[in-house]
């Protein structure tokens, strides 16, 4: 074998080699993406949680899309305030205030203000509890199960179950969303953290039902509503309910309110 026939194959492929990097490179030049140098500003400033809570699928997604304009920079509920100001502050914009939120259990029936229809001894899930007889052991098919799916889908200590029932412990609680998705009885939403009047019940059931069941749920009784006088709060479907737009936290409600299914966080 000659030593041509050995050179000319390997100098052919080098060169389609080379040939296909350069356009590869050049194709690599041409099409390149280029990177807006405000997103890895913005992307640390944030808290590094990836909880979702902004709609997004971590903070590197909400990063760009602050970026890009597609979110509002007050958009992370973990950082709050003080993470808007700084991304207000890389992009050279002010920040507007938002207001707060945390997450509030609909439900005040604790294991001492509840029925029960048997006693269960299985699997804290529950979305599990809600598959069983009744859905559930508790006699009001509304109310908190007490399996800590909530609890176990907060990551920031928020939650903590007492008696039965979750509870919000609001100084931790950052609205990132999780315990409103764990919850299959949808019991959990976000209030704005300064409305302190708030109904501690989901029962949708008549007042002598209720009243079976639970001894500090809501009766539909309206006297909570006759006592407003701002017209802040109504009866809907044997349950009252709070219009925070009108609401002056003048604690009428609550004073008259014969179950106190109506609760009052007035901080003093």
């Amino acid at each position: 074998m000659d030593l041509n026939s050995i050179l000319f194959p390997v100098l052919s492929l080098g060169s389609l080699g080379l040939l296909f990097g350069l356009g590869l490179g050049l194709a690599g030049i041409k099409f390149a993406v280029k990177e807006d140098p405000n997103l890895p500003l913005v992307r640390d400033t944030l808290p590094g949680a990836n909880c979702g809570g902004c709609g997004f699928a971590g903070c590197d997604a909400f990063a760009a899309a602050v970026v890009s304009g597609k979110a509002e920079i007050t958009g992370c509920p973990v950082g709050g305030r003080k993470v808007a100001a700084a991304i207000a502050e890389v992009l050279g914009i002010v920040a507007d205030e938002k207001e707060r939120h945390v997450a509030f259990v609909k439900c005040g029936g604790s294991c001492d203000k509840t029925r029960s229809n048997y006693e269960y001894d299985g699997l804290m899930d529950c979305t599990a509890i809600t598959h069983l007889a009744s859905g559930g052991s508790k006699s009001c098919t509304y109310g908190c199960l007490g399996g800590g799916s909530c609890y176990r889908a907060c990551n920031f200590n928020a939650i903590e179950m007492v008696d039965g029932i979750a509870k919000i412990k609001n100084e931790n609680c950052t609205a990132c969303g999780k315990c409103i998705n764990a919850c299959p009885k949808n019991l959990i939403e976000l209030l704005p953290d300064k409305n302190l009047v708030k109904v501690n019940c989901n029962s949708r059931d008549n007042g002598k039902m209720t009243k079976t069941n639970c001894d500090v749920g809501c009766i539909g009784c309206k006297i909570c509503e006759k006592a407003c006088n701002f017209d802040a709060v109504h009866i809907e479907n044997n349950l009252a309910r709070v219009d925070y737009t009108k609401c002056t936290m003048c604690n009428e409600c609550t004073k008259k309110c014969p179950t106190k299914a109506i609760c009052s966080l007035v901080k003093e």
